[in-house]
């Protein structure tokens, strides 16, 4: 349920981020698509208006009439003309407020000598542009103004983003409780059914496999007595097993974790099962870090450990080894290895699944319910840890 949760959690958030993320580009990208074609079309309009203007002998910096070209266009940046001559700057004329710090003149010399070229530049960084005419005419505007306006509604974005983001966190959470709750409810009651019958069926299990010890075999009825302890040893297995998955599924408290020695715990119970594995001509090699301890339950420990030692044994080939190896680098690492048939590609996540069984006819004569990979995963996410075969 938790998966689940998870992956509608991050497609809704994924999908919303998305659609922010783009409509921010695209206001920033319109943002500066306009004043790129500002500043493009101030250019070339004062290209056209100075190739019909004679021009005239006035001081080295001065001002049109507003006549000339204020009904034509209104600049919102600093527009210059320079007058070239024999490769030196005959006359700088500014059509509107001057910026005291914008030194056209410096500026003109280094375009002097230039291929005749319009360059704009990136407005961001660029603190003018300039269009070079055929004619020893220089156009300069001072883009600095607008080189700012741009950097400010960059960072405002930003802002925008990192709020906008917060907030689409709480809606895909908010959306995802609302989604996920139908399944939810229905998961909690399947949990609630299973746990309630199991303790149901407790009572009269036990009813019944004493009542099977007490009856008289005789040669008529000794296989269905026989028959009566066998299924009842299978179901009060089954029982078990479901109601410890559901103890661990609701958690446990932390507060009942003591620190143990997890190096005796994985050794005592890799002995245990020397003798099952010797029956399969199977055989168990440990190599156990000494003196690695851990704050758990002891038994939980001893649970897990003995899962997946009992599944290696059975899923060994004949004259096989189990490698059981414990250790410490940044994490406590418990790696159990054994030869047999592969588990199925796609399956490697399934198999920790409840009642996953690959094959289900072999399974059920080895009494086996596909519950203890799950009863694992739990023991091991109570831990704090993480689980996988591969």
């Amino acid at each position: 349920m938790k998966k689940l949760n998870r992956k509608v959690f991050i497609t809704i958030f994924t999908i919303l981020s998305v659609i922010l993320l783009v409509g921010i580009i695209s206001y920033n990208v319109s943002n500066y698509k306009e004043e790129y074609d500002s500043v493009s079309r101030n250019l070339n309009f004062m290209n056209r208006f100075n190739n019909n203007t004679p021009r005239i002998n006035n001081p080295r910096i001065t001002r049109p009439n507003r006549e000339d070209i204020g009904n034509t266009i209104v600049f919102n940046s600093e527009v210059y003309t320079v007058l070239i001559k024999n490769n030196k700057i005959e006359r700088i004329i500014g059509h509107s407020e001057e910026d005291s710090n914008f030194d056209v003149e410096t500026i003109a010399n280094s375009i002097i000598g230039t291929d005749n070229i319009i360059k704009i530049g990136n407005l961001y960084f660029n603190k003018y542009a300039y269009n070079y005419s055929s004619n020893n005419t220089i156009i300069i505007i001072n883009t600095e103004s607008i080189n700012n306006s741009l950097k400010t509604i960059f960072i405002e974005s930003i802002v925008l983003l990192i709020v906008g983001e917060i907030i689409l966190l709480l809606i895909s959470k908010a959306i995802t409780n609302w989604i996920t709750k139908p399944a939810v409810e229905s998961f909690e009651k399947q949990k609630d059914f299973i746990t309630d019958a199991s303790h149901e069926l407790k009572t009269p299990l036990a009813v019944i496999m004493a009542s099977s010890d007490e009856l008289k075999s005789d040669k008529k009825n000794a296989k269905y007595v026989e028959n009566i302890k066998y299924e009842s040893e299978r179901m009060n297995k089954l029982i078990t097993s479901l109601l410890d998955l559901s103890k661990l599924e609701n958690g446990v408290s932390i507060k009942n974790y003591k620190e143990e020695n997890l190096s005796k715990i994985v050794e005592k119970t890799s002995l245990t099962f020397e003798a099952i594995a010797f029956e399969k001509n199977v055989s168990i090699d440990t190599k156990i870090e000494n003196n690695i301890m851990f704050k758990c339950s002891k038994e939980e420990m001893e649970k897990l450990v003995s899962i997946i030692l009992d599944n290696a044994v059975k899923h060994s080939y004949d004259d096989s080894v189990i490698k059981v190896k414990l250790y410490k680098d940044k994490n406590i690492n418990l790696e159990i290895t054994n030869s047999g048939d592969p588990i199925k590609e796609g399956d490697e996540e399934k198999i920790f699944e409840r009642f996953y069984r690959d094959d289900k006819s072999r399974n059920r004569e080895s009494n086996r319910y596909g519950l203890g990979l799950a009863i694992a995963k739990n023991i091991v996410i109570n831990h704090g840890g993480t689980i996988k075969a591969s």
